[in-house]
Order: structure tokens, then sequence, then C-alpha cells
């Protein structure tokens, strides 16, 4: 196992988690006193285990008709016009 990978896609996915709307979602359903926190937990775990796998996977396939070049400007243009279309909806 490649350690620096494993740790630097941790950190990535760590930071870009923190704060999001998926996390203030589950903060939510575990602010409920009815709601066990442990099924919120494994909820979330799940979901995030879940779409991880898709991205993987989809990365893969992908992979094998663009370069991490092309990919690496695609996500970067994506991102771009998602922060544009966020400030042009505020």
């Amino acid at each position: 196992m490649d350690y620096k990978i494993l740790l630097t896609v941790f950190a990535t996915v760590f930071i870009a988690e923190l704060g999001d709307k998926t996390q203030l979602a589950t903060m939510l359903f575990a602010a409920d006193r009815e709601v066990s926190k442990w099924t919120v937990f494994i909820g979330a775990s799940l979901a995030l285990i879940l779409t991880s796998a898709i991205g993987v996977l989809l990365g893969s396939v992908i992979s094998s008709y663009l370069s991490a070049k092309h990919l690496h400007y695609i996500a970067g243009a994506g991102f771009i016009a998602i922060g544009i279309w966020t400030l042009l909806k505020a």
C-alpha cells in the first residue's frame, strides 16, 4: 500500500468534507434526541463509502479514455463553472 497516496487522499477528502452541506445535514440528524447517534453515524459513513466507491470506479473507467492531465483540466474547469454559477445565483 502506498501510504503517501493514502494520506493525501485522506487529507484531501477530510478537509473537503469539513463544514460542507453533507456534514451540516448529518449534524442536524444527530441533533434529534430521539434518533440513535450510531444510526446517523453508520448511515453517513455508508453514504460516503458508496459515493467514494462510485468516484473510484468512474475515475478508473474514465482514465482509460483520458489522460490524468486532461482529467485535471476538466475537474478544474468544472469547479470554476460551479463557482461562477454559485456566484451568479447568490
